[in-house]
């Protein structure tokens, strides 16, 4: 039991670190991908009123893309590098009867 309560810290640790960076990662390339497209600055606050309401919707909808699938694939990754060390998936991965 305790070494379950390990794995599950070590995973939640694992996988936390590598989604921030993932996140981190995918904000600067949605920043750049932005300037590149559009050729201004993205938006800094969305919800601003001053901000064009289609130029808000479509910086959410791009860096909200963007980081959400860095860190899916980041976790996805995590899970296979854990998988490997461990020979097991993550406890919080592993589906009944595994």
């Amino acid at each position: 039991m305790a070494k379950d309560k390990d794995s599950s810290k070590i995973w939640s640790v694992f996988s936390l670190v590598s989604a921030v960076a993932a996140a981190a990662l995918a904000k600067k390339a949605a920043d750049a991908t932005w300037k590149v497209t559009t050729g201004k600055q993205p938006p800094e606050n969305p919800a601003d009123p001053d901000v064009d309401i289609w130029e808000a919707v479509s910086w959410a909808v791009v860096s909200g893309m963007l980081v959400g699938l860095a860190r899916m694939l980041a976790q996805r990754r995590a899970a296979s590098y854990y998988t490997r060390s461990t020979g097991h998936l993550p406890p919080e991965l592993q589906r009944d009867g595994q």
